[in-house]
């Protein structure tokens, strides 16, 4: 028995109807399923914050525990790796993304993962990687070996007489990404590289073969050419979901990021953080912009228009007009979308409670349009109309542009409604006085404004370096860090002294005092 005098045993068995205890004061109960699943050496997740039971098979936890103990044992051997090495890699990463073979393997990979995921109804929007994508990867890849080394960067520096401290910056440690079909995100994660951090990649069914592919035609021989530890980046070899709960429940890991959308990443966040993680995600995306009674019509067409070009998490997914012009706007407003649809494949309104007298007559609303969705197109009325909670909701479009508008009566109500609905994510106000603008910045509650298009949130587009992921403020602001996190943000602030005078003393006295070379022998 401990010394503490707590009993602890291994956990070999679960009973339909066992209470579990959660929160601190509430419970729920196992049921018959997971009672009949669960096996010795199987583990048991109880997620605090919903009172979740998830069940992950010991199986898939010693496949995760082996990529994670990897990058573990890689993080202490690159503390001795020049930087040096560490832009070879990525400069032999990109090389391989280039290489005609290399790359016809991973987009064979892609095609089969694109068409596993199409016959089951799933979204391809972000799983396709083409030649767009494969651009950028590389370009990513050059611009982390281009950026500056900073471990050991001396940040501050103090000198008090004798002795001096300085804070500087160091390497984190591990860091567990879980993402779905985001080929891209290999070289966007590399990044964490650059400040000396192993990194672990769960991804799930729908990519798996595709990173895969990249792991090993172009992340492994590339670490290998560097000689980088092949536990730098490691995959996890398992494309059940119960893998990212075991990962992120790891302690090893310093950081947890999450990219995606939804309860699965909202899930994911809760496990890390009752580990003692910190996280980086968002679990919603989807901008808002507001147009304001000093809003220019031309440019607010425009603005609406290039908002629209592809759905990822900053694309415009609520429209908010002030009241005193939603006469003139909302007409520019239709056009902007109409336009969007025809550069995709037409469009789909929701219009909140109110506003639907603004939008053209007759049977506009009611006539029907086809929607590409996931699992194929479908026949559905132009326009609905929507309570005011659903302006929570996030339109995850394929190739129909679909959008909430509202109309509300002036730019503080605006404001009002994003900070009670949004994700807090992207917003942006579209006015001419500068006035309003500087009383929408002081009142959203936003990490991403702008007076533009949305979609200009995104680390290499606006800071030109890949980021890891956007987080946004639906779990409150974030503390000494801004929203993007690239891979030279993730890093640990240590502290070290340099003493010259060996007589310094905190006892009060002079610092020669206490001196032993000043002692005379007895």
């Amino acid at each position: 028995m401990p010394e503490n005098g707590l009993r602890v045993a291994p956990l070999e068995a679960l009973t339909a109807g066992l209470p579990v205890p959660f929160g601190g004061d509430r419970v729920t109960f196992v049921d018959a399923g997971l009672a009949a699943r669960f096996r010795p050496g199987d583990r048991l997740v109880v997620v605090q914050e919903s009172g979740e039971l998830l069940h992950v098979s010991a199986e898939v936890g010693g496949i995760v525990g082996s990529a994670v103990a990897a990058a573990d044992s890689a993080f202490s051997v690159l503390s001795h790796v020049p930087d040096e090495a560490i832009t070879a890699f990525f400069e032999a990463f990109a090389r391989r993304l280039e290489d005609g073979s290399v790359w016809a393997g991973v987009a064979a990979a892609n095609a089969r993962d694109v068409g596993s995921a199409r016959s089951r109804g799933r979204s391809t929007t972000r799983l396709a990687a083409g030649e767009a994508m494969r651009r950028d990867m590389i370009t990513g890849l050059r611009a982390w070996r281009d950026s500056p080394a900073s471990r050991g960067q001396v940040l501050e520096r103090i000198d008090h007489g004798g002795w001096s401290i300085e804070q500087y910056s160091a390497p984190l440690g591990v860091v567990g990404f879980v993402f779905e079909g985001r080929p891209n995100v290999f070289a966007d994660a590399a990044g964490v590289l650059r400040t000396g951090n192993a990194v672990v990649f769960r991804i799930g069914s729908d990519a798996l073969g595709t990173a895969r592919a990249l792991m090993e035609g172009a992340v492994r021989p590339a670490l290998a050419e560097a000689g980088l530890p092949p536990g730098a980046m490691s995959l996890v070899g398992s494309a059940e979901r119960s893998a990212g709960w075991a990962l992120f429940a790891d302690r090893r890991l310093a950081l947890a990021v999450a990219r995606g959308s939804g309860p699965a990443v909202a899930q994911l966040g809760a496990i890390a953080r009752q580990t003692g993680t910190p996280v980086s995600l968002h679990g919603t995306g989807g901008a808002w912009m507001i147009a304001d009674a000093s809003a220019d019509p031309d440019r607010f067409q425009e603005v609406v228009f290039h908002s629209l070009d592809r759905k990822v998490c900053n694309t415009l997914n609520v429209c908010v007009i002030v009241r005193p012009r939603a006469a003139d706007l909302v007409p520019g407003f239709l056009a902007a979308l109409e336009a969007a649809g025809r550069r995709r494949r037409g469009f789909r309104l929701h219009v909140l409670e109110g506003a639907q007298g603004y939008l053209p007559g007759g049977d506009w609303m009611h006539s029907p349009v086809e929607v590409v969705r996931p699992e194929g197109p479908a026949v559905e009325p132009r326009a609905d109309i929507l309570a005011e909670p659903d302006l929570a909701r996030e339109w995850e479009w394929e190739e129909t542009p679909e959008v909430t508008l509202a109309v509300v009566d002036d730019l503080d109500a605006a404001i009002g409604l994003f900070n009670r609905w949004a994700p807090r994510l992207v917003a942006t106000l579209v006015a001419e006085d500068p006035a309003a603008l500087a009383r929408f910045e002081a009142g959203i509650e936003a990490p991403f404004t702008g007076d533009g298009f949305t979609r200009w949130v995104d680390g290499q587009y606006a800071l030109n370096r890949p980021e890891l992921g956007l987080s946004n403020w639906e779990g409150g602001r974030l503390f000494a860090r801004g929203g993007v996190l690239g891979g030279d943000g993730v890093f640990t602030i240590r502290t070290r002294m340099r003493q010259v005078d060996t007589g310094l003393d905190r006892s009060g006295g002079a610092a020669s005092s206490g001196s032993l070379r000043a002692r005379p022998e007895a």
